[in-house]
């Protein structure tokens, strides 16, 4: 145990830390989805912004435990994304594709080895490029598969762990449910779950293992257009490191509550939620994994 939290500790404030905090091992930021999650909307182009604001409370070692000393963070990401749903099938699914732009504002104030220090960086993110998208829909569900590319775009530092870049590759495979009870379908529980397959990272050498990802929700649509419901999320690297001096898997898990509201007529929906993660272990890459509460806005508009 002592071993383990001074390689922490040490890979806080060098080159083993991958950034931003938000994801456990992976490109994808957990919780920016939440309720009704895996349904594909309709026919049409759409804009969906995402407005995330995460505190970090301190950073978990591989066993679960709090490094020693005062660890904080914030991360601020604006992430653009688009969606277009095209009037063709394919495997008597709706067929569309997609494109995420994130922009990242990260901040740390770690205490490593050699003092207490501070590490910031903000900009754009790696770009993701989706050119598939398979939505499904019964009478009272809805499925959806989905695949694309977390491209290297973003600046890394091996030396900055608040690097907006990854400095890797990521194929993400998406697949989901959602289920509605009842004729008026007034109340359903969804699942979105993404498989990340991760590049080698150039500047240590490192391929980070595959990990997945599972965000959930259960909600109900009242009669005038609000939706609350609970939310939560669960992530596992599912293999080790392939470089890396320990076999530590990153694994994180929060729970949260979320209300939306649907305005038909104009074609919007706001959605906010906030999370709560309670378990967090950290990974041979980063060496430890941030744990803290977020703070998610989530924007659509058909266009």
């Amino acid at each position: 145990m002592k071993y383990q939290t001074l390689a922490s500790l040490a890979a806080l404030g060098a080159s083993a830390v991958a950034a931003p905090a938000l994801a456990a091992n992976g490109h994808y930021p957990p919780g920016i989805e939440g309720l009704s999650a895996a349904a594909a909307p309709p026919a049409g182009l759409y804009y969906r912004g995402y407005l995330l604001h995460y505190d970090i409370d301190n950073f978990n070692d591989a066993s679960g435990e709090a490094l020693p000393g005062d660890n904080t963070g914030t991360v601020n990401a604006l992430g653009h994304r688009l969606i277009w749903i095209t009037d063709k099938t394919f495997l008597g699914a709706d067929y569309g594709m997609e494109t995420i732009i994130p922009m990242f504002d990260t901040e740390l104030d770690l205490e490593t080895p050699v003092g207490r220090q501070g590490f910031d960086d903000e900009g754009f993110g790696d770009i993701f490029v989706g050119p598939v998208i398979l939505g499904w829909h019964g009478p009272q569900w809805d499925a959806t598969f989905a695949a694309g590319h977390w491209f290297d775009t973003g600046d890394f530092d091996a030396a900055n762990p608040a690097s907006v870049g990854k400095g890797y590759g990521t194929i993400m495979l998406t697949l989901g449910g959602m289920w509605h009870f009842g004729a008026e379908k007034t109340w359903n529980v969804s699942a979105l779950s993404r498989y990340e397959i991760k590049t080698e990272q150039d500047d240590t050498g490192i391929t980070p293992g595959d990990s997945w990802l599972l965000e959930w929700g259960i909600g109900q649509r009242l009669s005038n257009g609000l939706e609350l419901g609970l939310v939560g999320y669960d992530a596992w690297q599912l293999e080790a490191d392939d470089g890396a001096p320990t076999t530590d898997k990153a694994e994180r898990h929060a729970i949260g509550a979320e209300v939306g509201y649907l305005w038909p007529s104009v074609g919007v929906m706001l959605k906010g939620a906030y999370y709560h993660e309670y378990d967090a272990e950290g990974g041979a890459l980063k060496g430890a994994e941030s744990e803290g509460d977020a703070l998610r806005l989530q924007f659509t508009k058909f266009l």
